[in-house]
């Protein structure tokens, strides 16, 4: 199963994801889409070296898929974590 790695920036909290560059990227869709246990197992690694010079915190690894040349979470949580609340704002009452 497809996998990636998410974590929080350090400087401002927000969601981020690892690219294949080993920079971490705020587009979801940059993020690098893992297939195997070795490259899992690297990406790790280096990942815990950005928590290290505190660049990241509370790195994960991900379930994803890949539709249409984009990346989704498959779990609920992950998802609102990469699109946002799942309440539509034009569904909110307007208020004067």
């Amino acid at each position: 199963m497809p996998e990636i790695l998410t974590a929080n920036r350090l400087s401002d909290g927000d969601v981020v994801y690892r690219a294949a560059s080993g920079t971490w990227v705020a587009d979801i869709d940059a993020a690098e889409v893992i297939d195997d246990a070795e490259r899992r197992t690297a990406a790790e690694a280096a990942a815990l070296g950005d928590v290290s010079a505190s660049l990241v915190v509370e790195v994960a690894t991900i379930a994803v898929s890949v539709a249409d040349g984009h990346v989704v979470p498959k779990r609920l949580r992950e998802r609102i974590r990469a699109f946002g609340p799942t309440v539509k704002s034009d569904h909110r009452p307007v208020t004067a």
